[in-house]
Order: structure tokens, then C-alpha cells, then sequence
């Protein structure tokens, strides 16, 4: 899988109460949750984010509450995957769950200006920097995991696999 989008570069210790705050937390309807996704950090990040676009943040991405429509709602605003230098591991186990990609790569999240174009090639291990012409390696994702996001998480993951029993 290759992404290709615009960067939106937030730095660290983002929380989940600020990727969603938790005043909208009263619906279940993610398309609610969308419109005020990381409003208090960037009030314009809704209105601009197009899909395939990439989160690029620094240390602890997803600190804070476990909530789960943090990546629920990253995810639905058409954010392809949040890179950063190291993320909660709550927020971590719960973006997979729901399907959205992480990625951890410390070189690289420090060589990021907002709205640069990237390119990310999870099964290389690496993603570009095509505005600054640098590229960068990272851990490639388990190919179990990366199966557990294409079948849209781990609730249609499971389902699958017990279909095959």
C-alpha cells in the first residue's frame, strides 16, 4: 500500500482530547466527530484535510484518554496514517483496531513542514518527503496488521477468520 497526500505537522504530546474533544462525545455518529477533529490545535484541520493527507507529529502522539473515536475520527476525515516519533500505546492498539495506520519513524517526523507532499510505502518501510526530495526508512508493520487494516479493523478481521474455520 503507497499513500500520497499533503502533511499536517502538529508537535508533541498531542492528546486525545484534543484530536476529539471530549465536550462532542455525547454521539456515536463518527461524521458528527469529523467536524471538530483536532479543532482546538488547528481550527481549519477539518475543513482542509483531504483524503489521503498525513498526520505528522512529534513525541506521544494519543496521550490522555483512552477513547476510541480519536482515531475514529482522524480516520474518517480521510487521513490515510499519523506518523510520528512514538505514540501512546492505548491510542496505538486502538487506531489498528479501527483500521488506521501508524506509523513510527523518529528521523522523519522532525523533517516535515505542514502541507508538504509525502509518500508513504508501507510495505518498503519507507516514506518521502517529495517536497524536500529526502526519504526516510521505518519499521515496516507486521503483515498481520496491516491485513487487520485492510479488512477495516479488528472487529471484520476476527469475522473473517472464523468464516475460514
Amino acid at each position: 500500500m503507497k499513500y500520497t497526500g499533503r502533511t499536517f505537522v502538529f508537535g508533541d504530546n498531542v492528546d486525545t482530547d484534543v484530536i476529539i474533544p471530549a465536550r462532542y462525545l455525547n454521539t456515536t455518529d463518527v461524521t458528527e466527530l469529523v467536524g471538530h477533529c483536532m479543532e482546538d490545535i488547528d481550527p481549519a484541520f477539518a475543513k482542509g484535510v483531504k483524503p489521503g493527507d498525513v498526520i505528522v507529529a512529534g513525541k506521544n502522539f494519543g496521550c490522555g484518554s483512552s477513547r476510541e473515536q480519536a482515531p475514529m475520527a482522524i480516520k474518517a476525515s480521510g487521513v490515510s496514517c499519523v506518523m510520528a516519533q512514538y505514540f501512546a500505546r492505548i491510542f496505538y492498539r486502538n487506531a489498528f483496531n479501527i483500521g488506521l495506520i501508524l506509523i513510527e519513524c523518529a528521523e522523519a517526523a522532525g523533517n516535515f513542514s505542514p502541507g508538504e507532499e509525502i509518500e508513504v510505502d508501507l510495505e518498503a518501510g519507507w516514506v518521502k518527503n517529495l517536497s524536500q526530495g529526502k526519504g526516510f526508512a521505518f519499521q515496516p508493520i507486521p503483515e498481520f496488521m496491516l491485513e487487520l487494516v485492510a479488512d477495516g479493523g479488528l472487529i471484520p478481521y476476527i469475522l473473517k477468520k472464523q468464516k475460514r474455520l
